[in-house]
């Protein structure tokens, strides 16, 4: 395994932020993190990257950044109803969708598009119009930094919520994910309640759709909403959408009526954060080399040469202008690496 010192990431994570980082290697192949326990006591603590997607970088991190590029997908069982799938953790994420589609593979349609690879979606347990990926995974692989093992957890042990698994607490940064295991279906159940994505379909033409129906749906939300990070630094979503009981919803739509509003259970309502942050007047705010979308308020934005200081302090002060005109605190979804 070869170790880079003082390696660029500008083009690794989608904010394009200009750092370097103390120590880079490529991880090619699941066996060779056998080789991290030998070579970790000479470098930094370990920090993984997947597609720098989910990150903001606010200084050069002083780690050893290995960026996972396990490749492959392997077929683990078939019957007429379903697929079980080994996917590495370096697949990119829409690409492994793709494969899905082409292949007539249901149930990850709605999350077309959606930055990242493989082996970060159960981190962040993605989701995007009403399916989260934990309805679909069935294990996950993994090297233990600390037990010097490859280890693996079923789905209910990897406490999957809301943008949220073990990884992100009990497991963060002790594990580098090689391998998920999915099981999709082979007969489309497809869910097109959640957002415009029915509307899209009409606008399509199509009445009857099917899973690439629904992809390309999706994509063409996600594209006409979302802006580009090839063109304009950007991590995607931003925040979380909030959940409140269901009596702080009522007391906001008696102010709004037309505030948006999704059940979660019969106590709390999901509140979308991109609403919240555009009726505080913030869509379109500008601070310095940083702003908020023009187009969705859920994203902020590196408008060119900003450091990741400029954007955590517009996540400031969007969180604390937000608190005070609704009284609801704003979580960020985008990991901090300092």
């Amino acid at each position: 395994m070869q170790v880079y010192t003082d390696y660029p990431l500008d083009t690794l994570n989608t904010f394009g932020m200009k750092v370097k980082a103390a120590f880079f290697s490529e991880l090619r192949d699941a066996k060779e993190c056998e080789q991290l326990a030998q070579l970790a006591p000479q470098y930094a603590p370990i920090l993984v990257l997947g597609g720098g997607s989910n990150m903001l970088f606010l200084n050069n991190p002083k780690r050893w950044v290995i960026k996972n590029e396990i490749k492959g997908i392997s077929l683990l069982e078939e019957t007429d109803e379903y697929v079980q799938l080994r996917v590495s953790g370096g697949e990119v994420w829409h690409e492994f969708v793709l494969y899905c589609i082409d292949n007539g593979y249901c149930g990850l349609e709605n999350l077309s598009l959606i930055p990242g690879t493989v082996g970060a979606a159960p981190i962040q347990n993605i989701g995007a119009y009403g399916v989260e990926v934990k309805r679909h995974i069935t294990k996950v692989h993994f090297w233990h930094l600390e037990h010097q093992r490859f280890e693996s957890l079923d789905n209910k042990d990897c406490n999957f919520g809301y943008r949220d698994s073990v990884f992100k607490h009990d497991l963060k940064g002790k594990v580098i994910i090689t391998a998920v295991d999915w099981r999709l279906s082979k007969h489309a159940q497809l869910d097109v309640s959640y957002g415009n994505i029915k509307d899209e379909l009409q606008r399509m033409g199509i009445s009857r759709p099917g899973i690439k129906d629904v992809s390309d749906a999706v994509i063409a939300i996600r594209t006409a909403k979302l802006p580009n990070p090839a063109e304009i630094g950007n991590a995607g979503s931003f925040f979380k959408n909030p959940v409140v009981e269901h009596s702080v919803y009522q007391k906001i739509k008696a102010v709004y009526p037309d505030a948006p509003g999704y059940a979660v259970d019969e106590n709390s309502t999901k509140l979308p954060a991109a609403w919240l942050i555009e009726q505080s007047g913030l869509k379109g705010y500008q601070q310095g080399a940083v702003g908020v979308h023009h187009r969705q308020a859920l994203v902020l934005v590196n408008l060119g040469g900003a450091t990741g200081e400029d954007i955590y302090q517009l996540s400031e002060h969007v969180i604390n202008t937000v608190k005070e005109k609704f009284g609801i605190s704003l979580e960020r979804e985008v990991q901090m690496v300092g």
